[in-house]
């Protein structure tokens, strides 16, 4: 690429780099760390650690039940995370903000809870969930689940060859008999980034349900969830540089308030009479027990640091660096890259496989060259299927990516062709 063409980088690459202390490391050997893993999950910067640490330190106690300082300033911290995820999707109300495990306990939330509905969203015989076939599993048993439990059919969009979800029958799969709509925002292998408001607007017009798995998305593209058409959008908080344990579900307040409870116990009722209990509204109603209260409060940092960058500013990073990569990979004999070849159309996720060498073995080669990818099918069999792969090598760049990087995983895929003897 040109300077012109690299101008899209982060201007600040470098002081962003400083603010993630794992970047420093060097590896086993005097190798420094080259993590192109960011798709699996996110580093975290100074600041997250920093917070979490000083709330363990000094203001560490259950939250909404203690009756003291430190019960109300946690409970103040928590609530505080809430409001900032909420500014950083755009929803129009903190209380449709609701703190779950991660995004697959956020989406198995959803499935579960309308399997139990009643009324307009009850799920029955006759009635069809439409998903894709580029999904993570976590995006896929569930309503597997749902269909099992209420007799409805499991439908989904194909791939196309350049591994874009194929929209020409979008009329005869979405339906008057489709009542949700379950699709990824952003492809965790590969890559592509789907037209979630037009695959809406569809639904919405049979009267379906739109559920959006962001995990994706959220790291690397501004996020508003009105404009998306979403009525239900869930995303993890380890890939947005936050930490692990904590994950969120949006939901639409009219459609979260005729959801039944997901878990029962402390905090999600009104009252209980051993006749019989009656519930907390939104969000509380999802949020039994405990929550992660910690690990929130790193979320609530984790957000400010990214908008203080900018998701515009991400994006284009984001781009400019796919772009790099992809024009690296390009030049690996041998080398298939899974989906998208375009950056714009694309996340930073890219799935790839070299002819001859198993991926776990690219990943481990590349390893003891200091550069970690991931290998596998990156919980999403259906679409490595489609595509007649087991499995595949991935690499994911983040905002902290350099070009020195992928220059690395370059050099490093060479060796691996050499070191196999591919010529």
């Amino acid at each position: 690429m040109t300077t012109t063409q690299l101008a899209g980088l982060l201007p600040e690459l470098e002081v962003i780099r400083a603010d993630f202390p794992i970047l420093g490391r060097t590896l086993a050997g005097g190798l420094p760390l080259v993590y192109l893993d960011s798709a699996n999950t996110s580093q975290k910067p100074q600041v997250v650690i920093d917070t979490m640490v000083d709330h363990l330190e000094r203001h560490n106690a259950n939250v909404a039940r203690a009756m003291h300082q430190l019960g109300a300033e946690s409970s103040e911290a928590f609530e505080a995370a809430r409001d900032k995820v909420a500014a950083f999707i755009k929803a129009p109300s903190r209380d449709e903000v609701i703190f779950t495990k991660n995004a697959s306990e956020a989406l198995n939330l959803v499935a579960n809870t309308l399997a139990w509905a009643r009324g307009d969203l009850s799920i029955g015989t006759g009635d069809e969930i439409v998903i894709t076939e580029m999904e993570h599993h976590s995006n896929i048993v569930p309503w597997q689940l749902l269909t099992e439990r209420t007799g409805a059919t499991l439908r989904w969009f194909g791939l196309t060859d350049d591994g874009r979800l194929d929209l020409s029958d979008i009329d005869s799969l979405i339906t008057e008999r489709t009542k949700v709509v379950s699709l990824t925002w952003v492809s965790n292998m590969l890559g592509t980034i789907n037209p979630v408001a037009e695959i809406a607007r569809r639904a919405h017009e049979v009267g379906a349900l739109v559920v959006v798995d962001a995990s994706q998305a959220a790291p690397q593209l501004p996020v508003d969830v009105v404009a998306s058409g979403a009525d239900l959008l869930a995303f993890t908080g380890h890939k947005v540089v936050g930490p692990t344990g904590i994950g969120v579900l949006w939901g639409r307040r009219e459609v979260l308030d005729q959801l039944p409870p997901f878990l029962g116990g402390g905090e999600m009722i009104e009252t209980v009479r051993m006749e019989g209990s009656t519930y907390a509204p939104i969000p509380h109603k999802f949020e039994a027990g405990t929550p992660p209260i910690v690990e929130a409060v790193g979320l609530g940092a984790a957000v400010d640091y990214l908008s203080m960058i900018g998701l515009d500013a991400i994006h284009r990073h984001e781009q400019t660096i796919t772009t790099y990569a992809l024009e690296g990979l390009a030049t690996v004999p041998g080398l298939r890259v899974l989906g998208p070849l375009d950056a714009a159309d694309r996340g930073g996720a890219i799935a790839f496989e070299i002819d001859g060498v198993h991926p776990h073995d690219v990943a481990q080669v590349l390893d003891s060259r200091g550069v970690a990818v991931r290998a596998g099918h990156h919980c999403a069999k259906p679409a490595h299927a489609r595509f007649g792969v087991q499995s595949s090598t991935r690499m994911s760049s983040y905002l902290y990516t350099t070009p020195a990087e992928i220059d690395a995983l370059v050099e490093a895929l060479e060796y691996t062709r050499s070191y196999f003897r591919l010529g």
